[in-house]
């Protein structure tokens, strides 16, 4: 049987590299987008769906259910990016990151868990970060954003065990995608404290992007999960050394971890 699986934020980068994939690979796949647009240029259906309002999510997944009968995975893509020194970036806007990173995503397991339960199978995977394992300078609220999604998953695998799904995460390091030119940017304020080093790292941060790996990676991971019969609750896929900067973190003391990340972001 084919697998229905809905992919969160695919109209672009890491979200349509992933409903692509899978389609190719014979699942059916229902993308979303905020609004819709080019859709006759896709190979899968992409449809609306706003993780900020439950309306919109309750009425994507009726829509699934109500084609296809049955909801088999949730990829959990759907996300925003947000720089800026935490003392330069306005509360709205870190209320903003949360509610789309973490509670945006809390919201569409809670719609599709009700219909994989009945099912007694299903498989979510939120995406999540390597930036979500560690405080990155500059980018504090994406990782603590991340950073909670991570925690809340491993909670939410425990408690639907017992009905026969799957909840894990997938952190990825930098791909080459167009995410810088959707995150929020504190602007680097004349008379910020941090103004020269900040406005060195926000060209540090693109460049990394952009020589970043293809999301085709992080599809083919996601591929390989969903026909995994136990999967594993944490995944990363990046570089070598953002990979092995998580375990680094594990062994390292406190202050030695942090010289590193200071030496590696110039401050």
């Amino acid at each position: 049987m084919f697998k229905v699986v809905l992919v969160t934020g695919a109209s672009s980068g890491i979200g349509k590299a992933i409903a692509s994939y899978l389609h190719k690979k014979g699942c059916i796949v229902y993308g979303t987008s905020r609004k819709p647009k080019n859709t006759n240029q896709l190979s899968f259906q992409l449809i609306s769906l706003d993780v900020l309002n439950s309306a919109s999510i309750d009425k994507a997944i009726t829509t699934i259910l109500d084609k296809e009968g049955r909801l088999d995975v949730l990829v959990n893509n759907a996300g925003m990016g947000i720089t800026g020194p935490v003392e330069d970036t306005p509360t709205e806007e870190m209320k903003a990151v949360f509610n789309t990173n973490l509670f945006g995503a809390i919201d569409v397991m809670k719609a599709v868990l009700p219909q994989m339960r009945s099912q007694r199978l299903g498989l979510i995977i939120n995406i999540t970060s390597i930036g979500g394992y560690m405080g990155l300078p500059f980018r504090g609220l994406y990782s603590a954003s991340k950073g909670a999604l991570e925690t809340v998953t491993e909670a939410v695998s425990m408690e639907v065990k017992e009905f026969g799904i799957h909840a894990v995460n997938v952190a990825p390091g930098d791909f080459a995608t167009n995410i810088a030119a959707g995150r929020y940017h504190t602007p680097v304020f004349e008379t910020s404290a941090y103004k020269e080093k900040y406005q060195a790292n926000l060209d540090l941060m693109d460049a990394h992007v952009s020589e970043g790996m293809d999301p085709i990676q992080m599809a083919k991971t996601v591929f390989k999960i969903i026909n995994t019969k136990k999967p594993k609750i944490h995944y990363k896929v990046g570089s070598f050394m953002q990979r092995f900067s998580i375990v680094l973190k594990r062994i390292l003391p406190d202050t030695i971890y942090q010289r590193l990340l200071m030496n590696h972001y110039n401050l």
